[in-house]
């Protein structure tokens, strides 16, 4: 038994913690805990039982995960800086001094991101995978090459010289570019010039290779094996790569008449933000980085040279599907057999009761095909439903053009202020719009992060809802690979609840009473507030208490203050934290009876789930069991819509204690143990030793609700089999 097995493990002994605990102490730094996380990420990059290319993926992931961190929060952090805000966060660091260290950590990571690739490069060659350089190239290679450069690379160039009348060209958000010291032949005229290089081109060229190997060479090295072709009568002198990260926050005016209208207009203006970070290679000539940071209005504590590959994120290239041997083994997710019973029908297994699908495990099709057959049936009067974030070629937003085309009702709710989707959004709704389908935009100062659909479909003289309630995006693409719950039920009082929402997004009213939901900016926070308190209590008065609760971050104060005094109280909590946690667990006379773990392997923790023992501990048929689109941090509970919906069927609420946070619990094999210093440890456990590991639990083994005629007989509560 190890620490990390939250299940069956006991809580570890408290640790000693300096400092005042009723001040800023007993809080972690949010944007350090995330660096944290990040740090996990990239970690498995290095983990033996990882296959090959899916070590490349977190590499790519863990660089991707950074640049938007930079372009988010550090940018943030800078505007406060500069505007002279002093204000300390809740663990008593100012803006200054968090970027500062948040500078320090990142080095070490853009460090250990190159060292890691290197290593991975070398294995990589050793399975016949080969990232060449321009001095390997061959005459066959360049021949190809040649024609490569003119047919799809030369016609989207453009070299720049930098002069008086060639002014420093605009670099995009994560834009790359090839800095160049060029002199003539002839007249031994000095030229600076830049390359940009197209983001619209793969990072990497594919080579001539013998059977059974793959060659690539990146797209920088074509570029500069050209470059004669570019700059007739010149030759290279020396040359660098650069590349920036732009403040992408947006600001919306408060009194923007169209919406629509003014998140374009401050998309343009995202695009233009200021550098807060540039990378370049670590040989630059000391005359072209002058030149670039002066340009770019950056200074020495915001360059970082990089001796490696700029641009990690670009790797997911090289995660070749041609290669499974080296990927994890192909997964399909399971069909619910009750709606296989019912013959496809969806809203005939879900009268028959309700149905909790855990994704990826169980299709995310499932929740297409509610819409797509929502959309068909005649009987369909209304479909209403929220939009944060979906694919390119949604076919969620297809189901509802072709509803509103066939004639229903359709209210769609589409958030403008998806972070990074805002375009992508902005072309659903219009797509929308032309369907017939009535588009709202919800609130200019709150985001709309509820996940919400609901059909009203006429069966005999009445009205029956059906309803969606979601933890995670209706996205089909990420649904893949993020791990989420989707509830469907035509309980009545949970249909009045999600109507009274979309009211409420629509018309502004605030809903006079919700029978079994809770949503923020409302109701949440104080729903949870009181049920800390209730399980306190239980505490106190002798009977069994326990909370277990899952998240991507945890950093609201009062929350985590609360948590703190009912441990003091004697309530035994356990928590699933993917990323930020700003909870100290295991301080003695502060947080003795918490413990956190994070979970960190082939999907991505994203559903968010709380059970309350409620005087029976858990699991227990009496506990209180919520889902929700909500984490635990101040943006979710006071500047966000959100949902947390209380789970009374007995079957579901079963199947979420008993088998989806029993199973999180006592993984042991992808779980990270916070101490109270913040720090995430992963005890390695010797060779030839089972280590459980929920993510493969839950592909080998049937869901409880959705079984069906099949029967529960082979779901297990928590089992799993050696490899």
């Amino acid at each position: 038994m190890t620490h990390a097995d939250f299940l069956s493990a006991p809580f570890p002994l408290p640790q000693e913690l300096e400092g005042d605990l009723t001040g800023p102490a007993r809080f972690m730094n949010r944007e350090l805990s995330w660096l944290g996380f990040n740090w996990r990420v990239l970690e498995e990059a290095e983990n033996p039982r990882v296959p090959l290319l899916e070590r490349l993926r977190f590499v790519s992931i863990s660089a991707t995960n950074l640049d938007e961190f930079y372009t988010v929060r550090v940018a943030g952090l800078r505007e406060m800086v500069n505007e002279g805000v002093s204000t300390p966060a809740i663990d008593g660091l100012t803006s200054a001094e968090q970027l500062v260290l948040i500078n320090d950590n990142a080095r070490e990571l853009l460090a250990r991101q190159q060292e890691i690739f290197a290593t991975l490069t070398e294995e990589m060659a050793k399975e016949g995978i080969f990232i060449c350089t321009r001095a390997e190239l061959t005459a066959a290679d360049k021949a190809l090459l040649h024609e490569v450069f003119l047919e799809q690379v030369f016609p989207v160039l453009s070299p720049l010289a930098i002069d008086p009348a060639h002014p420093f060209p605009f670099i995009p958000n994560t834009g790359h570019a090839l800095a160049l010291e060029l002199e003539s032949t002839r007249e031994k005229r000095k030229l600076q010039a830049l390359l940009p290089i197209p983001a619209q081109i793969a990072r990497f060229v594919a080579l001539p290779a013998a059977e059974g190997q793959v060659r690539f060479l990146p797209l920088e090295e074509l570029l500069l094996e050209h470059l004669p072709s570019l700059f007739p009568g010149f030759h290279l002198k020396g040359a660098c790569g650069f590349r920036v990260l732009r403040d992408s926050d947006l600001e919306v005016e408060d009194e923007a008449e169209d919406l629509v209208r003014e998140f374009e207009t401050a998309l343009k203006r995202r695009r233009r933000g200021e550098v807060v970070r540039l990378t370049v290679s670590a040989d630059a000539p000391a005359r072209l980085l002058k030149m670039i940071q002066r340009e770019l209005h950056v200074c020495e504590t915001e360059t970082v040279e990089i001796s490696g590959t700029l641009g990690l994120s670009d790797l997911s290239e090289l995660v070749l599907e041609e290669r499974p041997d080296l990927l994890w083994p192909s997964f399909s997710p399971r069909i619910p057999e009750r709606v296989t019973d019912h013959e496809g029908d969806i809203f005939a297994a879900i009268r028959q009761k309700d149905m909790l699908l855990h994704h990826p495990y169980e299709t995310f099709d499932m929740v297409v095909r509610f819409l797509q057959q929502a959309a068909r049936d005649p009987d369909v009067v209304a479909i209403k439903q929220t939009l944060y974030r979906t694919s390119r070629d949604s076919p969620i937003v297809e189901a509802l053009c072709e509803a509103a085309e066939e004639g229903k009702s359709v209210t769609a709710l589409v958030e403008l202020k998806a972070r990074f989707d805002e375009a992508a959004n902005i072309r659903q709704s219009r797509r929308l719009e032309r369907a017939g389908a009535h588009v709202v935009y919800g609130f200019l100062n709150l985001k709309t992060h509820a996940k919400i659909s609901t059909v009203v479909r006429r069966e005999g003289a009445k009205l029956v809802t059906y309803t969606h309630y979601g933890t995670g995006n209706y996205h089909p693409i990420t649904a893949r690979i993020y791990t989420d719950l989707s509830l469907f039920t035509c309980d009545a009082a949970l249909g009045r609840d999600a109507t009274k929402v979309f009211n409420y997004l629509s018309g502004y009213v605030e809903p006079d009473k919700l029978e079994n939901l809770a949503i923020s900016p409302l109701s949440l926070k104080q729903r949870l507030l009181d049920m800390i308190q209730a399980e306190a209590e239980h505490a106190r008065a002798g009977r069994p208490a326990q909370i277990w609760a899952k998240m991507n971050s945890l950093i609201e104060p009062e929350v985590i203050d609360a948590l703190y005094a009912a441990s003091q109280a004697g309530v035994e909590i356990s928590l699933v934290i993917r990323g930020i946690c700003g909870l100290r667990p295991g301080v003695k006379g502060l947080s003795e009876t918490i413990r956190v773990k994070s979970i960190v392997g082939r999907f991505l923790e994203h559903s968010r789930i709380v059970c309350f023992g409620n005087g029976s501990g858990l699991p227990h048929k009496k506990a209180r069991v919520f889902i929700s689109s909500a984490d635990w941090m101040g943006r979710n509970l006071s500047r966000r819509v959100e949902t947390l919906v209380e789970i009374n069927n007995p079957t579901v609420k079963a199947q979420i204690t008993s088998q989806i946070m029993a199973a999180n619990m006592a993984d042991t094999a992808q779980s990270w143990v916070m101490d109270a210093s913040g720090r995430f440890v992963r005890k390695e456990l010797p060779e030839g030793t089972f280590s459980f590991n929920c993510h493969r639990f839950f592909m080998e083994n049937p869901s409880l609700s959705g079984r069906g005629s099949a029967g529960a007989s082979d779901v297990p509560k928590l089992t799993h089999t050696e490899d």
